[in-house]
């Protein structure tokens, strides 16, 4: 299996991860924040979805324009403006699985050059859409790590 397909692997099974972090847990649960200054399991699904719908934008932009601008954006500004508790859980996990499904499969299309196609990042700076990829396949295990603690800070096993 070639990194890319691993990283595709991989990027497919964010939807059942997330899935899996939100099962058993009541509204008021998934609403949560554990500590001040932290974010709630539901803020974080949806922080987790916000963020696969730009990189999707910004992946296909890279294909089909010669090097974009691709401008970040304020995470903690999305969690504070745009109330993640208002959101239907199940609509946020399906629109994830949707976009994750949709993004694979045009993924799978892509040329080896398409893949070294590149754009720049007002953070990370240059960025090709390999590495773009291999960086959204992991993003649902780093926050992994922070729903479970949170699942367990509010008694409820994973």
């Amino acid at each position: 299996m070639s990194a890319f397909e691993a990283a595709i692997a991989a990027y497919e099974s964010g939807p059942s991860q997330l899935r899996a972090a939100c099962v058993g847990l009541s509204t008021a649960q998934l609403n949560t924040r554990i500590a001040p200054g932290t974010w709630s399991i539901q803020e974080v699904v949806v922080h987790v979805l916000d963020s696969d719908l730009a990189s999707t934008h910004r992946m296909r932009r890279m294909v089909a324009e010669s090097n974009p601008l691709l401008i970040s954006y304020d995470e903690d500004l999305f969690i504070a403006r745009l109330p993640s508790e208002t959101n239907e859980i199940a609509e946020v996990l399906a629109l994830f699985e949707v976009n994750r499904r949709f993004t694979a499969r045009w993924l799978r299309t892509l040329s080896h050059d398409d893949l070294a196609r590149t754009g720049i990042h007002t953070q990370r700076g240059r960025v090709t859409v390999l590495q773009l990829v291999e960086i959204y396949s992991h993003h649902v295990n780093h926050h992994m790590t922070f729903v479970d603690g949170k699942r367990k800070a509010l008694g409820v096993a994973t």
